[in-house]
């Protein structure tokens, strides 16, 4: 199935490519989503008509993705604390909305939990981690995250 890209896809290709996917995936993702639409010559002209609307949406996203990586670039480490046994072990999990929330307070900007990647699963023991925060399809930043734990005066405290 041929589609024409809306947006810059990460492995597929760039805004404005005519590309070859499978049909499940045109048909399920980009196509609903807006991200693609299919490649006919109907669709090719009116795509042509709307390119530099298109190319100017494209490139304030990539502005806006620049000013947030420097922003977490400026960050040295994210401290998440959270309640673990005396081997370390975390009473539950640290994940990809725990890491965004934390981020997103330290440094000032929004960070979705869809553009944490955590290719290990979610973090269940105290220590520190490199984290892969994906702005845009070509920005990233990886994060380093400490996860201390709570102990039980610093819980009481808390708890006050």
């Amino acid at each position: 199935m041929e589609v024409i890209l809306l947006e810059r896809i990460r492995n597929l290709g760039t805004l404005g490519q005519t590309v070859n996917v499978k049909a499940g995936y045109g048909r399920n993702y980009l196509v609903p989503y807006g991200k693609a639409v299919y490649a006919t010559p109907a669709n090719i002209k009116k795509f042509e008509a709307r390119r530099a609307e298109l190319e100017k949406i494209e490139a304030e996203h990539l502005q806006a993705a620049k000013t947030r990586q420097q922003a977490l670039a400026a960050l040295d480490m994210v401290l998440i604390t959270a309640k673990a046994g005396e081997e370390g072990k975390l009473f539950g999990s640290v994940g990809t909305r725990d890491i965004a929330e934390a981020i997103s307070a330290a440094a000032g900007v929004e960070i979705s939990k869809s553009e944490v990647h955590l290719p290990m699963g979610a973090l269940r023991f105290v220590g520190e981690y490199n984290i892969d925060i994906e702005l845009y399809s070509d920005i990233n930043v990886v994060m380093k995250i400490k996860v201390q734990s709570l102990t039980a005066k610093e819980d009481d405290e808390a708890a006050e």
